[in-house]
């Protein structure tokens, strides 16, 4: 028995690999993402299999799971595919893996394309080190609440999104990281228009807001500055306390300050109430 997990193409089939075509072959099942698109791969890359092929997504993956793990007792080859990249990853194909492994399952990776390290590449942020956060939520609320936890993470930050929110999570990335925080938009990868926009989260957002926004989205954002988050603290109570010197009320200048900064006025408001612990 044995469990493989194999990385697909992300659009061009000519990145399936030798050991991806030779697994392909010698499965006897294969829990595909998507079994119309998988069997559309295997055309493509001219690949015969006599194996079972079975569904394997989000809505079906804890049944199948349980399915998967006795056919695995049983002696199967299981092979699992998404429909681009490597499972697990913003895929189904964890839980799987896990309760595999727990199992004494005989489990390997084949290796291969990944939006992720793609992403980062084409961005010519930094890529030394570097965080995948998935998805972001789907509401504003809580997408705020996400990047707000992110808002002094150092590493560049690796997102995926729909096409049609991009628009809305580049609007709270602008409120939350600043306008002119650095970062990419990658679409299409390796596919016939795959396209690169890198600039401030600004004129990202501005892009996405003027264009049709088509495909799939690897959002790249750079991350913050080193000691950024004591820095930019003080900074905000220093602005604050000048638009005060100035005549200002304080919700006035709290609003001031987070419209200079490009950040969320509560953001602000935490940096004056918390400096004002500290003087008392």
């Amino acid at each position: 028995m044995s469990l493989i997990l194999a990385a697909t193409p992300l659009g061009n089939p000519g990145d399936a690999t030798a050991r991806l075509k030779k697994v392909i072959e010698e499965a006897t099942i294969i829990a595909a993402e998507d079994s119309r698109r998988f069997h559309r791969l295997c055309t493509d890359i001219d690949v015969v299999f006599t194996a079972r092929v079975m569904s394997f997504f989000e809505g079906n993956e804890e049944d199948r799971t349980h399915e998967l793990l006795q056919e695995l007792s049983a002696g199967a080859i299981v092979l699992v595919v998404s429909d681009a990249g490597m499972p697990t990853i913003s895929d189904p194909g964890f839980r799987l893996m896990r309760d595999a492994i727990a199992a004494g399952v005989d489990v390997h990776v084949i290796p291969g394309p990944s939006a992720v390290t793609m992403a980062v590449a084409l961005s010519g942020l930094p890529t030394d080190r570097f965080t995948f956060e998935g998805f972001p939520p789907r509401s504003s609320g809580a997408r705020l609440a996400t990047f707000e936890k992110l808002r002094f993470e150092e590493r560049t930050m690796v997102f995926f999104e729909a096409p049609h929110r991009l628009g809305d999570s580049l609007g709270d990335a602008v409120n939350v990281f600043g306008a002119q925080r650095q970062g990419a938009i990658c679409r299409e990868m390796t596919k016939r228009y795959e396209e690169t926009i890198r600039g401030a989260l600004s004129e990202l957002s501005t892009w996405a807001d003027t264009h049709e926004v088509l495909g799939e989205i690897t959002l790249v954002v750079a991350g913050a500055d080193k000691d950024s988050a004591s820095v930019t603290s003080d900074d905000m109570v220093a602005r604050v306390r000048e638009f005060e010197g100035a005549g200002m009320d304080r919700k006035g200048a709290i609003a001031g300050v987070a419209a200079e900064f490009g950040i969320a006025k509560r953001l602000v408001y935490a940096a004056v109430v918390d400096a004002n612990k500290m003087s008392t």
